[in-house]
């Protein structure tokens, strides 16, 4: 891959490989990237480094995570012509600029960061903070600038990351050169997918997602099984629709919003029961899943053009973190420069 100046726009997003994806990502990310890659030029990170600030027991499982997770953004209709994948811990120049920016971040300002805040609390972590987890927004920071993206599409939850982002950006600018790219933020159109429980957040790790390589059946037993309304205990009372995930995920996916609001009406009026709804989202589930399964199963007879998916888009990446690293250490004058 060349790396000549794109005409288009840069974006950069990205996973923590710690697992297959699961209809989460699929609504959360992964369809807005396939409709972006065709308008503008897509960095996608595999933040394995990330990854490891929680699971630094577990590199193996980072590392073979890897190439699942590049094979589902493939069977996700993501385009290796179109997109550049790039492994985190292959390109250098990243950690280099972290260091950089750690010290253009207090660790009170760290500290009130909404986003760690969060992320300690349900971690339980208390005072035993890892200190790479505690810093992972200052890595973040440096992932966007090292690559000089314009655009960031995060959830809502993640808008104190590259608010922070800028602030490094411009006391960057200010010390040395303005030579780094300030980004904005592109809000996801679709919020946050519930688990199947009901839980506020959909994760393998706590069994409550459908992956995208889940079968048809698996799909199926999963939806079947998904929390409702506790107290619709019969077809005919009245049930709520608000805080129940079938709803949502139909929101998320159903192609018909007039049909899903006519579920809703009759649902909440009575007379319509949790078997047929969640029928009607294995239908539309297995409509959105069908041709991943397809593509993965394609590319998964074909390992060699997800290994050069992965490792061509890591060359081209470490390319352009190479070159902003040099305008960042001319710009603070460091020996050699």
């Amino acid at each position: 891959m060349s790396i000549p100046n794109s005409p288009r726009p840069r974006i950069l997003t990205g996973d923590r490989p710690t697992g297959a994806l699961h209809l989460g990502h699929l609504a959360g990310s992964l369809q807005n990237r396939v409709r972006l890659q065709h308008d503008y030029d897509t960095f996608i990170l595999l933040a394995d480094v990330q990854a490891l600030t929680d699971n630094f027991d577990q590199p193996q499982k980072v590392r073979e995570n890897v190439l699942e997770v590049a094979l589902d953004y493939l069977a996700a209709g993501l385009e290796p012509d179109k997109v550049t994948c790039v492994v985190q811990s292959a390109v250098p120049e990243l950690a280099e600029l972290t260091v950089y920016f750690l010290n253009l971040v207090t660790v009170s300002h760290l500290r009130q960061n909404p986003t760690v805040k969060t992320e300690i609390a349900q971690k339980g972590y208390g005072e035993a903070i890892p200190a790479g987890f505690f810093v992972y927004p200052v890595s973040q920071a440096a992932d966007i600038a090292a690559f000089r993206a314009q655009l960031v599409p995060v959830g809502d939850d993640q808008l104190p990351m590259i608010e922070q982002t800028r602030e490094i950006v411009r006391r960057f600018g200010a010390l040395y050169a303005p030579v780094l790219v300030e980004p904005k933020e592109m809000l996801s159109p679709v919020p946050r997918l519930p688990g199947l429980d009901g839980q506020a957040k959909m994760s393998k790790s706590l069994g409550n997602a459908i992956l995208l390589k889940d079968s048809a059946d698996e799909v199926a037993r999963k939806v079947m099984g998904m929390y409702t309304d506790p107290g619709h205990l019969r077809a005919s009372d009245p049930g709520r629709v608000e805080g129940n995930p079938v709803f949502t995920f139909l929101d998320a996916f159903d192609p018909d919003p007039a049909r899903v609001q006519a579920l809703k009406d009759h649902y909440r009026a009575g007379g319509l029961g949790d078997v047929k709804v969640k029928k009607h989202l294995i239908d539309v589930l297995d409509t959105v899943l069908s041709p991943i399964r397809e593509r993965r199963a394609e590319y998964g007879r074909d390992p060699d053009t997800v290994l050069r998916f992965v490792t061509e888009g890591t060359a081209r990446g470490r390319e352009v973190a190479a070159q902003t690293l040099s305008d960042v250490r001319r710009a603070m004058g460091l020996f050699g420069h």
